[in-house]
């Protein structure tokens, strides 16, 4: 609880801070940020006081070089850590994420116990979750967001970020099983069954969490039935039957095994069938 208070605390300083300082007009400088300016004649409350003028007037890229710039003047003053987490916000909010990634890391090497290091941490996460925007993509950033997601669970787990994180990694590792998913079908369509197997496959035993699972179970209904092996088309159903009856998927793929005078059953000894008894042991989820 205590550091939920102080993450309150914190967001509700940023929000105050950037409100007094569009109130003041960027304090003692009058004139538009300029990045050739000689700062060394203002103290670092004032350089930074300008960072969050500049971010308060949704300037992001030049709120980071004033508050780089008072690392630079005052690196061992009190100033300098908070503006190097300010510069990650900020550079987040400008989306430059590598820079955001950069100065979090920052943070959190310089001071790894203060209290706003799960918020630098959480930033980090975010700099590689917030570049993951259509399934298409690479997905390595998506790997790199789920291990940056996963250190802010377990190193920071009574922190305010937390939940967030945790609802976040669910959605990055949904992600990556719809990427699955939509390989596999590509190669179901084009009649490419053991192809598009093994992708059903890595759905079912390493994404069988996510939502698509009784999708990829359905698919390789479709697949086996397609390829003449009835046991694991049987076992498939069954385990979508077990799991998931009430869904479409269960309807499409009681259909297609009905149609061929075939039911949903456990038959053989194959992989799908071990998954199929751990189900029913209740080990499945």
């Amino acid at each position: 609880m205590s550091g939920m208070r102080a993450g309150a605390r914190w967001i509700s300083a940023i929000l105050l801070v950037l409100l007094l300082a569009a109130c003041s007009g960027g304090g003692p400088f009058r004139q538009a940020a300029d990045r050739t300016q000689n700062l060394e004649g203002y103290t670092a409350e004032q350089i930074f006081e300008r960072g969050e003028y500049e971010l308060s007037q949704n300037r992001p890229d030049d709120a980071a070089w004033y508050f780089s710039e008072v690392e630079r003047l005052y690196p061992y003053s009190d100033w300098a850590k908070r503006a190097l987490i300010m510069q990650a916000f900020a550079f987040h909010s400008g989306k430059d994420y590598p820079e955001s990634r950069s100065a979090a890391q920052r943070f959190i090497d310089f001071y790894p116990t203060d209290e706003d290091a799960a918020y630098a941490q959480y930033l980090l996460a975010l700099s590689y979750y917030d570049q993951i925007d259509e399934v298409g993509r690479d997905q390595g950033l998506t790997f790199q967001a789920l291990q940056a997601l996963r250190t802010v669970i377990e190193v920071y787990p009574d922190s305010e970020y937390a939940t967030s994180a945790i609802l976040k990694f669910d959605l990055a590792f949904n992600h990556l099983a719809a990427k699955e998913m939509e390989i596999g079908r590509y190669y179901l369509r084009r009649q490419h069954y053991s192809a598009a197997i093994n992708r059903f496959r890595v759905v079912v035993e390493d994404f069988q969490t996510t939502t698509h699972t009784a999708e990829a179970l359905h698919r390789l209904v479709e697949a086996y039935l397609s390829l003449g092996l009835v046991n694991e088309a049987q076992t498939a159903g069954a385990i979508l039957g077990h799991n998931y009856r009430s869904s479409e998927w269960y309807e499409a793929s009681y259909k297609l095994l009905t149609a061929r005078g075939l039911e949903a059953r456990d038959l053989g000894n194959n992989w799908l069938s071990q998954i199929y008894r751990q189900s029913i042991k209740g080990q499945w989820l």
